[in-house]
Formats: C-alpha cells, sequence, structure tokens
C-alpha cells in the first residue's frame, strides 16, 4: 500500500503500513497507541504516523476551530488537549494520492519501538 503523488509536482509523498509499535503521549498521558499506524513521508519533514481513529483516545482531545490547508494532502482539522492546543490533525477528505490517510489522525510527538 505505497501512494506517491505525481513527479510532476516535484514533491513525492508516500504513504506505507509504518510496521512498528507507536505511542502519542502527552504530559504521561498515553493519547494514541497502535501497531497499525500508516507512516507519511514527506521530503523535507520527519516521518508522521498516522493513527487509525480506533487507535486513539479522543475522548480526551477537543475539536479545534483551527483549519489548514496543504496543497498535497488537502485541508486538515486539529483537535486539542487543555494545554496543547492543535496537537492532533486529521484529513477528513484527503486528496487521492494521499487517500490512505482517511480515518486516520497524526500527533507532533510519536514514541516508535
Amino acid at each position: 500500500m505505497s501512494n506517491a503523488l505525481p513527479r510532476r509536482t516535484g514533491h513525492r509523498i508516500t504513504v506505507q503500513p509504518g510496521g512498528r509499535h507507536v505511542r502519542a503521549v502527552h504530559g504521561g498521558q498515553v493519547l494514541a497507541e497502535s501497531d497499525s499506524a500508516l507512516v507519511l513521508r514527506e521530503p523535507g519533514c520527519p516521518d508522521a504516523y498516522y493513527f487509525p481513529v480506533r487507535d486513539v483516545r479522543l475522548d480526551l482531545l477537543t475539536p479545534s476551530d483551527t483549519r489548514t490547508n496543504c496543497p498535497f494532502k488537502g485541508d486538515a482539522s486539529y483537535w486539542s488537549l487543555p494545554d496543547a492546543p492543535d496537537l492532533v490533525w486529521t484529513y477528513a477528505d484527503p486528496k487521492p494520492e494521499v487517500a490512505e490517510i482517511k480515518g486516520h489522525l497524526c500527533f507532533y510527538e510519536v514514541e516508535v519501538s
């Protein structure tokens, strides 16, 4: 399951199974933990692990009003903790080239083991 943006953009993004155990922790609280995360690789950016929504503690997060646009991935919406605004993001309707990340959430800080 690898997908990449067309070479004509000069910006190649790949999405693949992460193949590792990953956790998102903030303030000692585990917010997400998964063996099924996807890893998105994008030039100039660190690897981004996208957790399936079923592996995320949504009960601890609050939707944010923040929205951003990535010309390569689409429109992102964010989730927050009381002491960590916009800590998590998701693409509800990602661009076709990265469609695999639909239904997944990404965190700024992830532990990989």
